[in-house]
């Protein structure tokens, strides 16, 4: 697999779960991938030491995806590096916490959009001019199977955080296909990754299980293949503003 041999990857997210599996297929793909984290970065550097033991290029860059002057600072490091980012990916969210809708505050739902949302345009709005210049890209936002159903108890805000995600990448798709950019989503269903560390006990996880069609919990490395399609122009050029649900059957629109 050398399809993207020659490209550059940024992933944020990338130190553990989705975003690691994801990163890790790139670089078997070929793709010089950069490693992004925000605290995680012995995780993040063990992710890039994977792949250029197997023969890739990688390597990590650290940063909040919440604060603006991280990521343009970011950006700006990895434009001189490399010259170019091919392909973005903005997996780098959470569920922050669980809580009902009568119980958060102000900074509770803050931190939920900064996260997971208003991150996607403070990333994109900076990489998209570099895209441009070196004529065109691919953006592949990961939202959730939540964003369409409304999530289970006490997620709501990410949820709906996620659907704005949703939205963007349509939005995102018409916007920037004269410049040949695809974006387009994936959308995870309830997946085995640290994401549900202290917010999923053992009984509830196998409880979504238990209405899974597939009748168990998908891997991150079930999640990579699609992002590797949707970045792939010899697979999915004619595909722009879609999300594709990666849920065993959960979710089916």
């Amino acid at each position: 697999m050398t399809q993207f041999q020659g490209k550059t990857v940024l992933i944020t997210g990338a130190s553990s779960g989705i975003g690691a599996a994801a990163a890790l297929a790139f670089g078997k793909a070929g793709a010089a991938v950069i490693v992004h984290y925000r605290s995680q970065h012995a995780q993040a550097q063990a992710v890039a030491d994977s792949i250029i033991a197997a023969g890739g290029q990688a390597w990590t860059e650290q940063a909040d995806v919440t604060d603006t002057a991280q990521i343009n600072a970011m950006i700006e490091r990895i434009a001189q590096r490399s010259g170019r980012i091919d392909v973005l990916v903005n997996n780098a969210g959470g569920l922050v916490r669980r809580a009902l809708l009568a119980e958060v505050d102000d900074d509770f739902i803050d931190a939920v959009f900064q996260l997971n949302a208003r991150s996607v345009i403070t990333v994109s709005r900076k990489v998209i001019p570099l895209m441009i210049a070196n004529g065109g890209g691919v953006i592949l936002n990961v939202t959730t199977q939540a964003a369409r159903t409304g999530g289970g108890p006490g997620i709501s805000l990410y949820a709906a955080s996620k659907g704005f995600v949703s939205t963007l990448t349509r939005s995102m798709a018409k916007e920037l296909a004269p410049h040949h950019i695809r974006v387009n989503a994936v959308a995870p269903g309830v997946i085995e990754t640290p994401f549900h560390d202290g917010h999923s006990s053992p009984d509830l996880l196998q409880a979504f299980a238990a209405v899974i069609p597939m009748g168990r919990l998908g891997t991150a490395q079930e999640c990579a293949g699609a992002f590797l399609f949707l970045a792939d122009p010899g697979a999915s050029s004619y595909v722009t503003g879609q999300i594709i649900e990666v849920n065993g059957g959960q979710v089916m629109p």
